[in-house]
């Protein structure tokens, strides 16, 4: 995921609706608005996109990861 710290105001949607519990709030930092914004505080996110439907921001988003035998798989389709 990428978030634009600009556009995050701390709500912790995010962190609340994460099924993998990956992502938290930067306690270190704060944001230009004085927000502490979300990040990923761990491995293991896989892309479901639930954070960037639940941000009212659309500070989110979500990108995907293509591993190699998936690459493989559509090219042969």
């Amino acid at each position: 995921i990428v978030v634009d710290e600009l556009l995050c105001k701390g709500c912790e949607l995010c962190e609340d609706a994460c099924p993998q519990d990956v992502i938290g709030m930067a306690a270190e930092r704060l944001n230009a608005k004085g927000y502490h914004p979300a990040e990923l505080i761990a491995a293991g996110c896989t892309g479901c996109g639930i954070c960037a439907v639940v941000c009212p921001e659309a500070a989110i988003t979500v990108y995907r990861e293509v591993n190699a035998q998936a690459k493989a798989a559509g090219k042969e389709d």
